[in-house]
């Protein structure tokens, strides 16, 4: 079954030269698969992401969760499936820095008012998964980048969405640490069968997806599958990315 259905989706920038970000775009992920969106700056892949999220309006097309259409909803319903049915990953991270790591966790669950002790019972689970028990009690400033990380991810999984979105999240990190939120990553995946979908520039952090889509010019260019061998799937990707074009710096391939 497809938690996300992507169909003929159009997005029209208006102004005195309308801009077309997203032309006749297709896309299904299946119920605990792992997809990556690459492409060069200004490809439209953003703008996907922010159409998926519904953070922002398709023009034209349709985009299903779950068979559920959230663009027919009114704002309020629409702010309480995002809500319960996403979770976000930045590469920001866009944690609070005056709360502690356990209270950026639970807030998706605090703002659903679920009781304090279930909502300490899931954190301490999930952190355990995550390896950040130890740092629960912390504050934001206090941890590193890494870490960081995995506490943004472990506040997406918490409140078990249906969908989680992964905006550029090993932008901020050194290769090691990238390396590791994407382990961590895939094996939630693998493990907790959460289904996701990552954008990024880096192929090193596309190479653990399951598949990855290429999009050029608001378009759908290519895409590849990973099969069995990792090593080979990150050199397809990196084959793509050359045909691609676009300027080196927006795909680095340092990470192997």
């Amino acid at each position: 079954m497809d938690v996300l259905e992507v169909k003929s989706l159009n997005k029209v920038y208006p102004g005195n030269v309308p801009y077309r970000a997203l032309n006749d775009i297709d896309l299904n992920v299946a119920k605990g698969e792992f997809v990556g969106i690459m492409g060069p700056s200004g490809s439209g892949k953003t703008t996907l992401l922010n159409v998926v999220s519904t953070i922002d309006r398709p023009t034209s097309g349709h985009v299903l969760l779950n068979g559920a259409a959230p663009f027919r909803l009114l704002p309020e319903g629409l702010a309480r499936f995002r809500r319960r049915e996403l979770g976000f990953v930045f590469q920001s991270f866009n944690l609070l820095d005056t709360m502690t790591v356990v209270e950026n966790i639970v807030l998706p669950l605090t703002l659903d008012r679920m009781k304090v002790d279930d909502m300490m019972d899931r954190a301490r689970q999930i952190a355990e998964k995550l390896g950040i028990t130890g740092i629960l009690d912390k504050r934001t400033y206090e941890i590193s980048g890494g870490q960081a990380q995995r506490t943004a991810i472990a506040r997406a999984l918490i409140h078990q969405p249906q969908l989680v979105l992964a905006d550029e999240p090993t932008g901020n990190l050194d290769s090691k640490s990238a390396r590791d939120v994407m382990e961590l990553m895939s094996s939630l995946n693998k493990g907790e069968g959460a289904t996701m979908l990552l954008v990024t520039h880096d192929a090193m952090a596309a190479s653990y997806c399951d598949r990855v889509v290429f999009i050029k010019d608001g378009r759908t260019y290519s895409e590849v599958h990973c099969g069995d061998n990792r090593n080979a799937f990150y050199q397809k990707i990196l084959n793509v990315l050359s045909l691609l074009g676009g300027n080196g710096h927006e795909f680095p391939t340092i990470r192997v």
